[in-house]
């Protein structure tokens, strides 16, 4: 009873009078929006298609067909709006786990639906979209992944706008994913640097250098004391002839020489004292060349893993050129993740959790969202405002 009520309240709404005037509303509401802050990134969860299935008593697959045409109801008023990137959660690769005719059922959808998007898409290339899959690939079937590449290479010339379509995806493997690419690039040996640029690249508040500078400094103390001892122990040994004048730098010089000196002839002496070999015993009656060491190539040089950070993790995400996510909105009243931008989630993303399902989704539910997001948005800025006026005035060390 419920869905042919709202197949007569569709019918009625569709009518040209009141179509018309719903469509100058909309435009009017999303001219409204358009006037303050707007979000760049926004993420949707589109949960509930089963569920409005089954209260309306249809099939699975026609839930699901029309969640696709509340998606792109939502798309045409981001992109209207001034929202640079949609990404959306089209299938989880948990969603595998379901039953085989629904899997097939969702695979089948997916293709039609890109087509209709690419093909009849009127939408995407008025707005300038261009379609990113983000996820396994490897995962999907072979034609699916034919209209997928398709549809990818169809609007690959767009710039202005972006639909992340997550397919099959969990953010768990992509962070993984991440993991892997950034140990891949810094097991990778660079080529060697020249002398300018080891001595840029050379970081002089790294945790190993200073302890290295550290251990240099210790050993030298020790050597520099070690070399005073034997000196004051050198000049106590040698009395001063009486009538003369010591000459504290002079000592000083004669002693470096002569223990300079001893060190030679002990190193000249050490083949005779470790040998009983007569035709070994004196280097010089039997001149030998020593043997030169094997070249060696110098060790190959890495990536300091001491700069990685976050930044370096989220250059290796499926949609690294991304700008930060500042909404994720789901429908169906369930209040979780469920493995969706996991690492994009940061301390200004707001989360909304909607109780209409994903088909009833309209502007009527995602205008109070945005209107709400301007609002805290706007005061987020004053404070930040407030603050920076005051840094610069001196006042204020508690703000």
């Amino acid at each position: 009873m419920s869905l042919h009520l709202s197949n007569a309240t569709n019918w009625f709404l569709q009518s040209p009078p009141l179509e018309f005037a719903i469509s100058h509303l909309r435009n009017l509401l999303i001219g409204a929006l358009r006037k303050g802050p707007i979000p760049e990134h926004i993420a949707f969860v589109m949960d509930g298609n089963r569920r409005f299935a089954r209260n309306h008593h249809i099939e699975t697959v026609e839930g699901h067909n029309l969640g696709f045409e509340a998606l792109a109801r939502i798309l045409e008023v981001c992109y209207k709006s001034g929202v640079r990137v949609v990404t959306i959660y089209a299938f989880s690769i948990e969603n595998f786990k379901r039953s085989k005719y629904e899997v097939d059922a969702l695979m089948d959808m997916a293709k039609v639906k890109l087509q209709q998007l690419t093909q009849h898409g009127d939408l995407l290339h008025q707005y300038g979209a261009c379609i990113r899959i983000l996820g396994q690939r490897e995962l999907i079937k072979q034609d699916v992944l034919e209209a997928v590449n398709r549809a990818v290479d169809l609007t690959k010339a767009n710039k202005r706008a972006v639909l992340n379509v997550c397919f099959p995806y969990t953010s768990r493997e992509e962070i993984t994913a991440a993991i892997r690419g950034t140990v891949m690039e810094y097991s990778t040996p660079l080529s060697p640097p020249s002398q300018s640029e080891a001595a840029r690249a050379k970081r002089t508040f790294s945790e190993s250098h200073i302890a290295r500078h550290i251990r240099a400094q210790q050993h030298l103390g020790t050597v520099a004391e070690e070399n005073g001892n034997g000196a004051n122990r050198s000049r106590s040994s040698s009395p001063v002839p009486p009538g003369t004048i010591e000459d504290s730098s002079a000592d000083g010089e004669e002693y470096e020489g002569e223990k300079k000196a001893k060190q030679e002839h002990r190193h000249q002496q050490a083949p005779s004292s470790t040998s009983s070999d007569p035709s070994t015993a004196s280097p010089s009656t039997h001149p030998t060349s020593a043997p030169s060491p094997p070249a060696t190539s110098s060790p190959p040089q890495f990536l300091d893993p001491e700069t990685i950070t976050a930044d370096t993790i989220s250059s290796h995400l499926y949609s690294p050129t991304d700008p930060p996510l500042d909404m994720l909105v789901r429908t169906s009243g369930v209040e979780r993740l469920s493995d969706f931008m996991l690492w994009q989630c940061h301390e200004h993303t707001k989360v909304v959790f909607l109780e209409c399902l994903w088909p009833e989704f309209d502007l009527w539910h995602f205008l109070p969202v945005l209107v709400e997001w301007q609002w805290e948005r706007r005061k987020a800025d004053e404070v930040e405002g407030l603050r920076n006026g005051r840094k610069r005035l001196g006042w204020g060390r508690g703000w």
